[in-house]
């Protein structure tokens, strides 16, 4: 039965990741897509062939993200006529550039991504089959910088789409004709929706109403897309439906083209590379002659696996509250670092301290070691080869410039302490039934607690959790495979550790002096 379900779980991974593969990479037939740079910035630009002079739609987005991500707005507001350009921020994606400023004060970084934007709107403006007019559109931490540039160059800027917005400039004057897109799982954004829509429509405004007038250019609408989060919002077809319908009323043009709706080929493809990681990792050589692990016993396991979870839990966001981990060239990048490496500490401390590792660290002597780290290099390359390029190809940067190669080195030493103690504490012959959710549980209440406890500087945390999270998901059922496949959960720790510290290094943003 096993050999059958391996089979068809190939199977079946085989035809998700080649149809997912055909389809999003047919996303952008039919027009014409050209990158370049202007400067260090990266800048990609869509249009129709042979269409017919149009506004550009200069398009930003969000913290830890890239173009790539906005690649479903570029794409179906090119095949509804207009010119859509994306481009990485500054420190963000592969921009040459770091971010320099203060993160948290509008005179600092905020004012030099609107620099950068000045200056890509300048270069789009002036690109063939630009008719002069200009919108934009920007998500989460970027829906404050178009919101911004809008109000500052107001008779240049004749519409915004704000998407996950959060801005403290917004009046109800400004900007010009808002449209603000928030993901119905997104609860706090959505109040903020709703305050801004009331400055231009009064108290009584609501969601799915038009207030003000185009013609006035002070017209405002608020839109929930349904089933979306903070991510989730820019596949929505509700979302790219409202953004294309907006500008078309804006600028008074009817053109519509079908919608980019890459995010069920992109699930798909995901999918496809989840169920072959099933049974590829049966080809794992066996790194240990019996299971590894704490093994907390029958009796008293779940005690000692609470305690041993939830204590470095709680003391690791207020022993960092008082210590320096401002480290790293990398925003908030390396407070996860001493975070991760904290929280592991604290775990292998207490299993050291409750016997649940020293005695087993004995048996380990007997493990054959260069079997552990060749399973754990080809798990580390399904991990970061197979994903990460599906990744960098279609969703986010994800292949390292030459500048964040030793930012991935110091974040391995924070991550390693993490995953190979909690590796450890989950797995085991008599580990408690669901003690891996469970201790990715606490990280994210740990991270909770952090934010807290620092909200100013720690902010942009919020919206790393449930990417946090969803990786936690799929990497844990990696660790899982992978287990029973060795018998090692240092493994999965080894492979979990250089994964997650890849995916920070070449996300976050990098600050400058």
């Amino acid at each position: 039965m096993a050999l059958l379900l391996r089979a068809l779980a190939a199977v079946l991974g085989l035809l998700s990741v080649a149809t997912g593969l055909w389809q999003l990479s047919g996303a952008t037939a039919g027009l014409d897509v050209a990158q370049t740079r202007l400067g260090p910035t990266p800048v990609t630009v869509y249009r129709l062939p042979g269409a017919e002079p149009a506004p550009v739609v200069l398009i930003a987005h969000g913290f830890a993200g890239s173009q790539q991500l906005m690649a479903p707005f570029a794409v179906s507001l090119a095949r509804a006529g207009y010119l859509a350009v994306t481009y990485d921020l500054l420190g963000h994606g592969r921009n040459r550039s770091a971010l320099l400023g203060d993160v948290t004060a509008e005179t600092g970084a905020t004012r030099n991504l609107l620099r950068e934007m000045g200056e890509v709107a300048e270069h789009a403006l002036g690109l063939p089959g630009a008719d002069g007019r200009l919108a934009l559109l920007g998500h989460s931490m970027a829906s404050d910088i178009v919101v911004r540039y809008a109000a500052e160059r107001e008779a240049e800027v004749s519409a915004t789409v704000a998407v996950s917005l959060f801005s403290r400039v917004v009046t109800a004057e400004t900007p010009r004709n808002l449209l603000i897109v928030v993901g119905a799982w997104e609860p706090g954004l959505r109040e903020e929706g709703l305050r801004v829509l009331r400055l231009r429509g009064g108290e009584t405004a609501q969601e799915g109403e038009t207030v003000g007038s185009f013609a006035a250019g002070d017209a405002r609408r608020l839109v929930f897309a349904d089933g979306v989060e903070h991510v989730g919002v820019l596949y929505s077809r509700e979302s790219l439906a409202e953004a294309v319908a907006w500008l078309n009323a804006v600028f008074g043009r009817t053109q519509t083209a079908p919608l980019d709706t890459r995010g069920p080929w992109f699930g798909l493809l995901f999918g496809g590379l989840l169920l072959l990681a099933y049974p590829l990792s049966r080809l794992l050589p066996r790194a240990a002659p019996a299971p590894l692990g704490a093994n907390l016993g029958a009796s008293l396991g779940w005690r000692r696996f609470a305690l041993l979870a939830l204590a470095p839990a709680f003391l690791t966001p207020l022993v960092l509250r008082v210590l320096p981990t401002d480290f790293l060239p990398l925003l908030v990048g390396d407070y996860l670092a001493a975070h991760f490496a904290l929280y592991g500490l604290l775990t292998a401390a207490g299993l050291w301290l409750s016997g649940s590792l020293s005695g087993r660290l004995r048996e380990a002597r007997t493990v054959p070691w260069m079997r552990t780290l060749l399973a754990a290099g080809l798990l580390a390359l399904y991990g970061l080869g197979a994903l990460g390029l599906a990744l960098d190809s279609f969703a986010l940067s994800f292949v390292p410039t030459e500048a964040r190669l030793p930012l991935i080195a110091v974040m391995i030493a924070g991550t390693l302490p993490y995953f190979l103690a909690d590796e450890w504490l989950t797995r085991g012959a008599r580990a408690p039934r669901g003690a891996y959710p469970l201790s990715k549980l606490c990280f994210a209440l740990s991270l909770a607690i952090a934010v807290a406890l620092d909200f100013e500087r720690l902010f942009f945390l919020i919206m790393i959790i449930p990417l946090i999270l969803v990786f936690f998901l799929l990497y844990g059922l990696f660790s899982r495979w992978a287990y029973r496949a060795t018998g090692q959960p240092l493994v999965a720790g080894l492979a979990n550790a250089l994964a997650f510290a890849w995916a920070i290094a070449v996300t976050f943003p990098i600050l400058g002096g």
